[in-house]
């Protein structure tokens, strides 16, 4: 087998065959508005997310943040999109749905100590009923999820162990009832661990400070979070993947 070293056109090619894994869109309901904005660190990245309806009407909602960045972590990220939705057309319980990410990453882990800690993932996976508003989901080490409520921010916390490290973590699944006119937030830590030149970070202050106060639509908050990340001095691309899906839940449902 011949090794080549990859060219800038191989990695762009890469990079466009990844973004065809996204969902081109957000999806259509008339219980809330999905909307989702992503940039990548280097054109390749671990970030992964998409929206999946189910037959009972429930909606699939994922985030998900592979450990490293750029091509190592594209091709683990790439895996792992492949294993959840075949796993969500056979089992959507949020619960064993980690369980087996857990032990498809592992299973791949224990071949290599050197490479072992590239096969691990935060997760965020929720299967939200749209006549109820109730969330039933895990999170895996991922960074907290908010609510926004009035002018009152919920934080969600994680409910077990990032995937991947253990062979049994300890893994524990939520429920979450929205209301009308709730905004929900799921974002990568590249946001909030993003720094300007003066070395200082957004943090979470910054985030909850924009959600609490922004009065606009969903697409207008996302708009409006990355501009002020560009004018915090953030740089552009951005150091680390930057993934967020913002969710307000209308005042009528299906």
């Amino acid at each position: 087998m011949t090794f080549t070293t990859h060219t800038k056109a191989d990695l762009d090619l890469a990079s466009e065959v990844q973004q065809l894994l996204f969902p081109k869109g957000s999806p259509r309901c008339k219980w809330c508005c999905i909307g989702i904005k992503n940039r990548m660190a280097r054109g390749l990245g671990g970030d992964y997310f998409d929206f999946i309806p189910l037959a009972d009407g429930c909606q699939v909602v994922f985030l998900g943040d592979v450990t490293g960045h750029g091509l190592q972590a594209s091709v683990v990220m790439a895996l792992l999109y492949g294993f959840i939705h075949r796993g969500t057309a056979l089992n959507c319980n949020p619960l064993d749905m980690a369980a087996q990410v857990n032990d498809f990453l592992f299973s791949f882990a224990r071949r290599s100590r050197r490479l072992d800690h590239f096969f691990s993932t935060t997760l965020f996976y929720a299967v939200i009923d749209p006549a109820t508003l109730e969330m039933r989901y895990v999170n895996n080490g991922h960074v907290t999820p908010l609510v926004r409520r009035g002018h009152k921010i919920i934080h969600l916390a994680a409910t077990g162990q990032p995937l991947g490290y253990f062979e049994q973590p300890e893994i524990v699944m939520q429920q979450f009832h929205f209301r009308p006119d709730d905004r929900f937030l799921l974002y990568t830590d590249g946001l909030v661990e993003a720094f300007n030149p003066k070395g200082q970070a957004f943090g979470m202050q910054g985030l909850e400070r924009l959600l609490r106060h922004h009065r606009g639509n969903h697409a207008d908050f996302l708009e409006e979070l990355f501009q002020t990340l560009a004018l915090f001095g953030a740089p552009d691309p951005p150091e680390d993947d930057c993934t967020a899906i913002a969710i307000d839940f209308s005042r009528t449902s299906d």
